[in-house]
């Protein structure tokens, strides 16, 4: 798939840009929403056309790829769950650098068939990269020899259908949350050593002591507000915002719902926050005061087309999303009204990213549907390949990379 031309390409991005494109460090990439500066990216493509190279990766998992540089990172795992493994592809080859055994789980938790043991993408910076999978262990590699610098198997927590929360980064913090059958709280880790800065319990009245309605998979989102950082964490009946660098909490609202797991958005002076099965479904608000903020601080909510699974995508004064069964959505961010609904072929657990107007929407079924970002429905192109997608794609410089449920591919024009 390489020729003579494609070689030059590498060569000119080798002596005199790589260093402009932009590393794509955790779920949702640079900007933690979804978005890319990149320019360039591939329309159309098939297992024919523009496939740079595409890599078996073993086992089973749904964690997204993140992008430091020329290194991929993601986790597997076998169906069985008992050993769980931190994987490195060469972003310019495709060859597989790192496959490392993290942990070996002598008796893992229950993981339904549609999740993996390996679900919660990793995060990445300069010489480390942080792998979690829930309370079966997180840890803490050196990216460049594979080597283990930390290690964690003591923070509790009963998934009931196997982990899905992806952690975060926050200046000399590791951020993520437990919200489980038995037990519901966040937790910081100092990066450096692994050793727990701040816990602090949900405390959520979920109004059930049915500890499956507790459950949620949520990733958070650090904005700033009249100065002062807050990080915003969805859960089952409420979100929470935080102080990250304490774990004190700012402010709260009771929205109700469960098994919550879109990365929140702010724009405009507003947060949007998805509820998932049940209670708002989604809502607008703003992040201003303290306490509980559930009867002054919602603008709006809206339940056509929401998505369960996957996170949306705010583009300007629109938000798009396309739920499980394929319904892709465009909504006015300032009123919650949709602007215009197409339904999509198959089923999406796989989250959107958009890069230079276009946003690319993969289904289970390896079809990519690439549709204008604008205030009128357009499809640009589908494409298909082999492999169908649960995680979320990567971008980096002019390509896309996407993760099926069996391979890594690369995919540039």
């Amino acid at each position: 798939m390489r020729g003579l031309a494609w070689m030059a390409a590498v060569w000119l991005v080798v002596a005199g840009g790589a260093e402009a494109a932009d590393n794509w460090p955790g779920f949702r990439g640079p900007n933690g929403d979804g978005t890319s500066s990149a320019t360039g990216l591939p329309v159309t493509w098939s297992e024919q056309e523009h496939v740079v190279w595409k890599t078996p990766i073993h086992g089973k998992g749904w964690s997204s790829p993140v992008i430091w540089g020329d290194q991929i990172w993601m986790t597997t795992a076998p169906e069985d769950g008992k050993q769980l493994y931190a994987v490195c592809v060469d972003r310019q080859s495709g060859e597989i650098v790192h496959d490392i055994l993290v942990f070996e789980i002598a008796e893992p938790q229950y993981c339904i068939p549609f999740n993996s043991y390996a679900s919660p993408t990793p995060v990445v910076e300069e010489g480390r990269v942080y792998v979690h999978f829930g309370a079966h262990g997180t840890a803490c590699l050196d990216s460049k020899t594979g080597e283990k610098l930390w290690m964690r198997q003591d923070l509790p927590c009963n998934h009931f259908r196997g982990p899905a929360s992806s952690p975060i980064l926050y200046k000399n913090l590791f951020i993520v949350a437990f919200d489980g059958f038995d037990l519901q709280y966040v937790v910081a880790l100092d990066k450096e050593t692994g050793k727990t800065v701040w816990r602090r319990d949900r405390n959520i009245d979920y109004g059930t002591e049915d500890g499956d309605a507790k459950k949620a998979y949520c990733t958070a989102t650090i904005i700033q507000v009249n100065g002062k950082p807050e990080m915003i964490y969805p859960s089952a009946g409420a979100t929470i915002a935080y102080d990250p660098l304490t774990g004190e909490e700012i402010w709260r609202v009771r929205h109700g719902g469960m098994n919550a797991s879109a990365k929140p958005l702010f724009g405009g002076g507003r947060l949007y926050i998805n509820t998932a099965a049940g209670g708002f479904k989604m809502f607008a608000m703003r992040p201003t005061g303290t306490g509980d903020l559930t009867d002054t601080n919602v603008d709006w909510k809206a339940s056509q087309g929401i998505p369960t699974r996957s996170s949306q995508l705010l583009i300007g004064p629109r938000l798009y999303m396309v739920s499980d069964a394929g319904v892709a959505t465009c909504m006015s961010a300032q009123t919650g009204k949709p602007v215009w609904q197409q339904r999509l072929e198959g089923e999406f657990s796989s989250s959107p990213v958009c890069a230079d107007g276009k946003i690319y929407f993969c289904n289970q079924d390896g079809v990519t549907f690439v549709v204008a970002a604008e205030p009128k429905y357009k499809l640009v192109a589908t494409n298909r390949l082999d492999d169908g997608f649960m995680a979320s794609p990567a971008i980096y410089d002019k390509a896309l990379y996407l993760r099926g449920k069996t391979h890594l591919y690369r995919i540039e024009q």
